[in-house]
């Protein structure tokens, strides 16, 4: 099994040895793994993309050996955002390295139910939008579940859709992804072993997970067509493809759990040619990552030292400092009281690290011993710029410190990367449309190209079918909804209108719900902010659990914007901190830095968050969590200043945490 590691891209790289594949991520962890864990060969990325990639080129080679042997090869295929980079690589290899399609067949593992095969939300769209329409495979060669069949010829036709496969010779490679309740295609939980292709009724969670996909749950159908587990099961070789923090639970179920049709990937364990490639945010709860002293001989280091410390003192309920060589026994962590120091010097080396992670100045202390602080003291006056991937994310994220910025005489700037309008609810339009119809009513302005502006727009909000994508002038409307709304926010805050920048990144409004890739414009918006403002301070959010992706795509876009401006005289003074937003926190050994609030500053937080009243109540798209986002970012900011007060440190009210990043 293959598993070597380095850091993964958002933390410092302390001493990582270069990679003999590209990516891969390497554990230098680890002496010697056991394999008692993990019952599936797993393989660990850095970067889905560079995952997806050599997938790809697996596959491209399997089609170019059977073309050199005159035969076909055949495809199963997945949809969801966990193939998409595989097919666009795919796409790549046939118009840029010649690679032919001309002898592959394909099936797809599913389909909503009923669902038209014209309609934007159907696996139909999505395979042509993704790879049929840009190669040269033969229409009659591809093979998806009609969602228009009528329910009458479901279990014939389902029966035909199984006897393709077996006509042409079995699926060859089979690319899966995994749901949140653990479905491969939509095998929910509960599905047997035998099932073969059928008609299911899909589980609240999946639901809830491609509501985003439609506008809203109650827009997304009840029921699909799928491959069974035993169909799958035939398929000669297997992907099984998980991306990000949300899916970490789920793919240690899979993976290193007992076989059980609640978890149907678990049952991928009985196959004897599966792979499982996962970046490391869907690894973060295997054994291997999570707690690697239980897996096998540490090589350890200032790091992987104080992650097993605050597990150790979670596990025994202990504060840091009253550990002692019994607690570290009893965990299997003797090998660091053997070998590196007596508990009592480890605990107080790691309970220093914590103490000095605190700072009421996250802009530095000016004339302050800055040796075991977080942040330089000089200069006293910083420039800062915090980028908000929506233009909520600010407040909601590090609100508290971004008023202590401004408090503490910084220059603070916030840039606001997309417009945030797919989030906003229709009758929130509706609203803001008749309120200026009514004052260009009441003040007899003749505007003819805006009132014909208003009347496209709410025509259009009156007559909308669910589901459908909004025409360009409501989401031009719904994005002046959300810019006000920043723009008090930010007011409230303490900045002035000028320190405050719409960059309405192209790449999200291009895309729709299915955001599209960054491009160049997007990359330069930001390097024309940077090199204006030339920071010494940058904020930006490292969420990899934002479940629409915007996050990653807006945090791609700012690294590859440092990169191009990191000869600048300016930029070895610019130090990137990154935050959490509304879906997690960073773990305690990856604080770098944790801006303490008071009672009063977590209200002044809330009232910020408040600024954003379309979001309030119910968020359109809240992801599978249903409080508002000011309840989880108080919760998660409380949580983090407990876990610091369990662990032995001062107590406090709430606290924001950022993790520094280098290049």
């Amino acid at each position: 099994m293959k598993s070597t590691i380095t850091h993964p891209p958002m933390r410092a790289s302390r001493g990582s040895r270069k990679d003999p594949i590209p990516g891969l991520y390497h554990q230098r962890e680890l002496k010697y793994q056991l394999k008692t864990y993990e019952k599936m060969p797993v393989t660990i990325w850095e970067d889905s993309r560079l995952a997806s990639r050599h997938i790809a080129q697996s596959i491209a080679l399997a089609i170019r050996q059977r073309q050199q042997e005159n035969e076909k090869i055949v495809l199963g295929l997945a949809t969801g955002s966990s193939p998409v980079k595989i097919y666009e690589e795919l796409v790549r290899l046939h118009k840029e390295e010649g690679l032919s399609f001309y002898n592959v067949v394909t099936f797809n593992l599913d389909e909503y139910y009923p669902m038209e095969p014209d309609s934007v939300h159907s696996y139909v769209y999505f395979m042509h939008e993704h790879l049929f329409n840009h190669i040269d495979i033969p229409k009659e060669n591809i093979y998806i579940p009609d969602g228009t069949i009528s329910l009458d010829d479901m279990d014939e036709y389902c029966e035909w859709y199984e006897a393709q496969i077996e006509a042409h010779g079995g699926i060859d490679i089979q690319i899966l992804g995994i749901g949140r309740t653990g479905h491969i295609g939509f095998n929910e939980p509960g599905s047997w072993e035998d099932s073969r292709t059928r008609l299911v009724k899909l589980d609240a969670i999946t639901r809830r997970d491609a509501a985003a996909d439609f506008g809203g749950i109650e827009n997304v159908p009840y029921r699909a067509i799928t491959m069974g587990v035993s169909t799958i099961m035939r398929a000669r070789t297997i992907y099984l493809l998980a991306w990000g923090e949300h899916k970490a639970s789920i793919i240690k179920e899979a993976v290193e759990g007992p076989i059980t049709e609640q978890v149907p990937a678990s049952f991928l364990q009985k196959h004897p040619n599966v792979r499982v490639h996962i970046d490391l945010a869907a690894a973060g709860e295997l054994s291997r990552i999570k707690t690697p002293w239980k897996v096998g001989i540490c090589s350890w280091d200032d790091d992987l030292i104080c992650k097993a410390v605050i597990w150790l003192a979670f596990q025994r309920k202990k504060p840091i400092l009253k550990l002692t060589d019994e607690d570290y026994m009893e965990e299997g962590l003797s090998d660091l009281i053997v070998d590196h120091a007596s508990s009592y010097d480890i605990n107080i080396m790691i309970f220093n690290r914590l103490q000095h992670t605190i700072t009421g100045w996250p802009g530095g202390k000016p004339n302050a011993d800055d040796t075991h602080r977080p942040e330089r003291a000089k200069p006293a006056v910083k420039r800062v710029i915090i980028f908000s991937p929506h233009p909520d994310d600010d407040v909601i994220s590090m609100g508290g410190t971004f008023l202590r910025l401004v408090e503490q005489g910084h220059d603070v700037h916030v840039a606001y990367q997309t417009s945030g309008n797919i989030a906003v609810h229709d009758h929130d339009a509706l609203k803001y449309i008749e309120l200026m119809q009514e004052w260009l009513d009441h003040h007899g302005v003749e505007d003819q190209e805006w009132r014909k502006i208003l009347r496209k727009a709410e025509r259009f909000l009156r007559r909308k079918d669910r589901g459908d994508m909004d025409i360009p002038e409501v989401r031009y409307i719904k994005g002046l909804i959300r810019r006000g709304e920043a723009r008090a926010a930010a007011r409230f805050c303490g900045l002035s209108d000028d320190k405050i920048h719409f960059l309405d990144m192209p790449f999200y409004e291009k895309g729709g719900i299915k955001k599209m890739n960054i491009e160049e414009e997007d990359i330069q918006l930001i390097v024309d902010l940077l090199e204006k403002v030339k920071p010494h301070q940058v904020f930006a959010a490292g969420d990899l659990a934002d479940p629409h992706g915007t996050h990653r795509l807006c945090l791609d876009a700012i690294f590859q914007a440092l990169d191009r401006v990191k000869d600048q005289k300016w930029y070895k003074d610019c130090w990137v901190w990154l935050y959490r937003g509304a879906w997690a926190e960073w773990p305690l050994h990856e604080i770098d830095m944790a801006v303490p609030l008071s009672p009063t500053e977590l209200q002044k937080k809330r009232m910020a968050i408040f600024r954003h009243q379309s979001q309030k109540d119910r968020p359109l798209f809240p992801g599978n969590d249903e409080r508002e986002f000011w309840q989880r970012a108080e919760d998660r900011n409380r949580d983090t200043a407990n876990k610091y007060r369990l662990l032995g440190l001062a107590e406090y009210e709430a606290m924001e945490a950022f993790s520094r990043w280098k290049p």
